[in-house]
C-alpha cells in the first residue's frame, strides 16, 4: 500500500487538476500521465486518489458552512 500512496501523492501534486471524484476519469488520467504496467495497480492507485479527492472536497465543504455560519452568528450578535 505504501507504493500506491507513493504514487498517488506524487501524481497529486505533479496533476492537482486533471483528478476528479469519478474513479473512472481518475484511472483514464493515469493512463495519460503515468506508466503503470498492472491493471490492479493502476486500479489501486485511481481508487486512492479519488478517496483523497473526495476527502478534500467534504473538507473544503465544511470549512465553508463553518465560515458561513461565523459569518451569520457575528451579523446576529452585531443586530
Amino acid at each position: 500500500m505504501d507504493r500506491v500512496k507513493r504514487m498517488s501523492n506524487e501524481l497529486l501534486e505533479r496533476f492537482p487538476d486533471k483528478f476528479t471524484i469519478d474513479f473512472n476519469e481518475n484511472k483514464e488520467a493515469i493512463k495519460n500521465y503515468a506508466q503503470v504496467r498492472s491493471k490492479e495497480l493502476r486500479n489501486k492507485i485511481a481508487g486512492y486518489i479519488t478517496s483523497v479527492v473526495n476527502r478534500n472536497l467534504a473538507q473544503q465543504n465544511a470549512s465553508m458552512a463553518y465560515s458561513e455560519d461565523v459569518l451569520e452568528s457575528t451579523k446576529e450578535s452585531r443586530e
